[in-house]
């Protein structure tokens, strides 16, 4: 199946003193970062780093406070965060799936709604070793069952951006392999992709970003 729709002609991350802001408190504080096409970036730093407040500013779920940034041909502070919403895959520690329909059901859900082909569900299911939870309500998964659901939407949607905020968390030994391999397949079919991890993993990013304070600092 294919990991990758229209390939960009420019960079996919570019960001200038990008801020983030809460409250007046700045999640990110001037983070100036541009990614090519097919790269696979890792971010590293503690806890409170601002790695997950990147990855949802690129995401499109945090607004730009301050600064200039375009991620997938998508202006942050004039553009229009749903059209780069579209165009962005996310993974985070929360799944973002409904809880009474089955595993199938909640891809086949989102596949129409963003117009993406239903004939994939069933490889990406196999792909990510859920098909015989295809039919369990998505409740009934455990943490790191929806973790490989999410990953499953990610092949699904076939977008130019995948963000995955600790790529590793709630798998086993056997799923933190498959999603090395997974990425590694993913970057190969020029998917951009950004992930935050606090521990070692079992594939090399093309870059390492090392935020601190919500800055780049390395």
């Amino acid at each position: 199946m294919s990991l990758a729709g229209p390939a960009p002609t420019g960079p996919v991350v570019a960001l200038e003193g990008a801020v983030v802001a809460h409250g007046g408190f700045p999640l990110l504080a001037g983070v100036t970062l541009e990614l090519a096409p097919g790269t696979l970036t890792i971010l590293r730093g503690p806890n409170g780093a601002g790695k997950t407040s990147l990855l949802r500013l690129l995401g499109g779920l945090e607004p730009l406070s301050g600064g200039r940034g375009v991620v997938a041909g998508v202006d942050l502070a004039h553009g229009d965060r749903r059209l780069l919403r579209r165009k962005v895959g996310w993974v985070g520690h929360e799944g973002s799936f409904y809880d009474d329909l089955t595993a199938e059901e909640n891809l086949r859900f989102a596949a129409r709604a963003l117009g993406r082909p239903g004939a994939a569900v069933g490889p990406a299911l196999a792909r990510v070793g859920l098909t015989a939870r295809a039919a369990t309500a998505a409740r009934r998964l455990s943490a790191g069952q929806r973790r490989r659901l999410g990953v499953a939407w990610l092949l699904v949607r076939r977008a130019e951006l995948w963000l995955l905020d600790e790529p590793y968390a709630a798998l086993d030994d056997e799923g933190r392999e498959l999603v090395g391999e997974l990425l590694v397949e993913a970057r190969a079919a020029g998917v951009t992709i950004v992930a935050s991890a606090h521990e070692a993993l079992a594939f090399d990013g093309d870059r390492e970003v090392r935020l601190a304070g919500g800055r780049v600092v390395g």
